[in-house]
């Protein structure tokens, strides 16, 4: 009877009778050769790497997370982005202890969606692992616009000096994370907040790059 109501359906393809079907875990799965090193327009001073392309259904699945409510889709997703977190502790780019700081989302955005998706995503991907930790140090200004449909150069216009340090991390390695890294400016500025706390960013991962 839920199901004739509430139609349930996969999370990335759309396929009846499933919230996330094989095909759609097959696709979201850490390859050997990845999280892949990317370059964004906006260069952050450290590498980027990125554990797809924002299509298919890792594009269908972040949205739905962030935009429809489909907190079930967290667990996938997060699964991933354990998996590539691991693979760079493997290849000798990040090291332990390590912390994972998100980067900001804005506050608007954050409590319409109800919570925080990046910081739900590193928590979850994170969980209980020794050597970890997740620590939400940075704050967008209230002033902040949507970057939806910003140029590059606009986006970092938009985000100079509109983020904040609101929690310093440990004295160790720290590995931002985001979901989406599109022209790179919210990670560059996110990098340059950071560094002028005196904290060392080694890399950032993202689940997506467009």
């Amino acid at each position: 009877m839920l199901d004739l109501v509430l139609p349930t359906e996969c999370g990335g393809c759309a396929a009846p009778g499933t919230r996330w079907c094989e095909a759609c875990a097959t696709a979201l799965r850490v390859g050997a050769d990845e999280p892949l090193l990317i370059t964004p327009r906006v260069d952050p001073g450290v590498p980027v790497f990125a554990l797809g392309r924002h299509a298919g259904a890792r594009r269908t699945a972040v949205v739905a997370m962030k935009e429809h409510g489909r907190r079930d889709l967290r667990a996938p997703l997060s699964t991933a982005l354990a998996d590539g977190i691991d693979r760079l502790l493997c290849w000798g780019v990040l090291e332990l202890p390590l912390t994972v700081v998100p980067a900001p989302t804005r506050w608007l955005s954050a409590r319409r969606r109800g919570g925080d998706p990046v910081t739900l995503l590193a928590r979850a991907a994170v969980g209980a692992a020794p050597g970890v930790v997740v620590v939400p140090a940075l704050r967008t200004a209230a002033r902040v616009r949507d970057s939806v449909g910003l140029s590059a150069g606009a986006r970092e216009r938009n985000l100079s000096g509109r983020i904040r340090l609101i929690r310093r991390p440990p004295p160790e390695e720290v590995l931002l994370v985001d979901d989406i890294v599109t022209t790179g400016a919210t990670a560059a500025e996110s990098v340059r907040v950071l560094a002028a706390a005196g904290v060392q960013v080694v890399a950032v991962l993202t689940l997506a790059y467009a």
